[in-house]
Parts: structure tokens; sequence; C-alpha cells
């Protein structure tokens, strides 16, 4: 265990210096020495940068820098034939890495636990107010997409899957560390970079595009909500995420959220809704409620997901175009 001192430091060093619980985590996750090194760790450096600044030998830096590199701690920059490495950036980011450390204790996992609880939804809201857009943003499901509504890839899971060089899967972090609602483990997908990350890592495993149709597939039975990062390429992860345990839901108060909706809204045809009440059950959102025994949306609330068209057994519940194609979220 590391002194709880260097461990606020380390706090402070991702923007959360009057957390109670994240120098805790740190406490827990690393001894003396080892947080000396990640202060050192920033700006990226290399071997012989941090040995020169810590005074430890290069062969002790190249030993931590793997182990603290498994604990999701420690990142790679390289550049050309040089090497350097960083210390985590964010609470995020250490939320996800550090939680997928194989063997990572369950006391560990419950410090994270109560973190998400009680600090998390309060920090969150105030990281987003300064970002000019949300983090992430929710991408439809496509299967009952308006005909009329034009598909774009960065709309589209199944062709950032297709566009993807290389994909891995690891278990989702939100519900290794809560996993109360019983939803599959194994889906979170990483593109790229990412993937190249965790397969590196051992965290996470290389995916062929067929495994990842039948994860996606998968996803949408199970009724979780597709979320990738907020941007007009392809990304460097495909969350697939639960109502209950999922850090992204808890912000969703204010003007800008966490999550940006999909450019799409779930419609109904009053013609065709039996009134089986199967999308109110599925919605995250409170979007969804029954007027006169059929299903009514409150556009307000809608992310655009298309969860509820999946298992609506008379196909009443479409997705309908609502934010033209060049609609940047917010």
């Amino acid at each position: 265990m590391a002194d709880i001192n260097l461990c606020r430091q380390l706090a402070e060093g991702i923007g959360a210096g009057e957390s109670p619980l994240i120098p805790k985590i740190f406490e827990a996750l690393i001894n003396d020495e080892e947080a000396k090194v990640l202060l050192a760790a920033s700006p990226p450096a290399t071997v012989s940068e941090l040995a020169q600044k810590t005074g430890l030998s290069e062969e002790t830096i190249k030993t931590m820098m793997e182990s603290l590199f498994s604990r999701g701690l420690i990142f790679k920059a390289r550049k050309g034939e040089e090497m350097k490495f960083y210390r985590v950036k964010s609470v995020p980011q250490m939320h996800d890495s550090t939680s997928l450390t194989p063997g990572i204790s369950r006391s560990v996992l419950d410090l994270w636990k109560s973190y998400m609880k009680n600090e998390w939804p309060a920090y969150g809201r105030a990281i987003t107010d300064f970002i000019p857009a949300s983090i992430m943003r929710v991408v439809p499901v496509n299967e009952r997409i308006d005909l009329q509504s034009r598909i774009l890839a960065y709309d589209d899971v199944l062709k950032i899957i297709e566009g993807a060089k290389t994909l891995s899967v690891t278990k989702c972090s939100c519900r290794v560390i809560d996993g109360a609602c019983g939803k599959p483990l194994e889906v979170c997908m990483q593109v790229d970079r990412a993937a190249e990350y965790n397969i590196e890592r051992g965290t996470g495993r290389a995916l062929s595009k067929s495994e990842a149709m039948k994860i996606i597939e998968l996803c949408e039975e199970e009724g979780l909500v597709h979320v990738v990062d907020n941007r007009q390429t392809v990304g460097h992860v495909i969350c697939n995420c639960c109502k209950d345990c999922c850090l992204n839901w808890p912000i969703m108060k204010g003007p800008k959220k966490w999550v940006a909706p999909s450019r799409f809204e779930a419609v109904v045809d009053p013609d065709l809704c039996t009134g089986c009440e199967t999308c109110v059950d599925r919605c995250f959102f409170d979007a969804i409620s029954m007027e006169d025994d059929l299903a009514v949306i409150k556009a307000e609330n809608c992310l655009g997901c298309g969860v509820c068209t999946v298992s609506c057994p008379t196909e009443a519940m479409r997705l309908k175009e609502v934010r033209p194609a060049d609609f940047v979220p917010v």
C-alpha cells in the first residue's frame, strides 16, 4: 500500500483531488515506489527519463512499467523507435482499466462501486461543464429504422465493425464492479488502437468480425444500449450498456448530457400497437408510457437507441430520423 499523501497527489492528477475514495483506490493498488514513479510519468517519459527522475535503475523501471501497464495505471506511447510511458489521465479511464485487471480484489471493486454510487454523478456532471460536447453517443439498433431515413456509417454499429482493422472484446467494467443486473459480461468491444491495447494487456481477446456481429445480436436481444465515442469516425469503443450498472446514465441532467442521443427517435404505429407494454419495460430513459392502452413516446426523453423496437411483437415501434445528417451532438 502506498502513502496516502502520494495517493492524494495522484488523485489530483486525474482531477479528483477532493475525492475521499480515489486516493484509497490508488492506495490499494500500488506501493510507495510505484506511486513516485507514477507521479514522474507526467508528461510522458522514457524508461531512462523515469530512472533519472526517480533515482531507480532502468531495469527496475522496465519491470515496474510492465506491471503498472498490466494493472491499467500506465499507458504506452510509441513515436518511431522511442517508447514513452504515461500515467492514467482521468477517472473514467482508471475506472475502466483497473477494474479489468486479472485477479483484482473484491475490496478494490467495492471501493469503485462506492465511488460510482456516491461521487461519480456529481463529478461526471462537473466534467460536462468543461467540455464542448458529450463524451459518448448512442448508436441505434437499425433493423427497424424508417425507410426514408439515411443510415450513415457512424450511425451504424455493424458498419463500424465492418470498417475496423482490429477488434477485441472485454468484460464490461461497470458490470464487473456492480453486476447486480445479471446482464452478459463479455460484450464491451474495442476498435483498432483500443483493441490492440487490450489484446496486448491481456484484458481483452481478439474478435473476428463475425464474432463481433454475434455479440451485437446478443446485446440487442438482452436490451443493452450501443454507446460509442462521440465522433463521426470509427471510435475506440462499442459499449453495450445496461440500465443499472453503467456509468453513463447517472449524468443525464441539464442541457448537455454525458451521452448524446442518436439522430433518431422512436415512433409508434397506433394501428399496430397492442398495448403489451414490452417497450415500456425495456426503455432505460422513461421515454415510453401507456395512454388508452397504446404506447406513447416522450420525445424529450428518447435517446434513439432502438432497444424498444427489437422486442415489439407487432413491429409497431420504429425509429425515425429527427436530426440532420450533419447533426453534431452536444
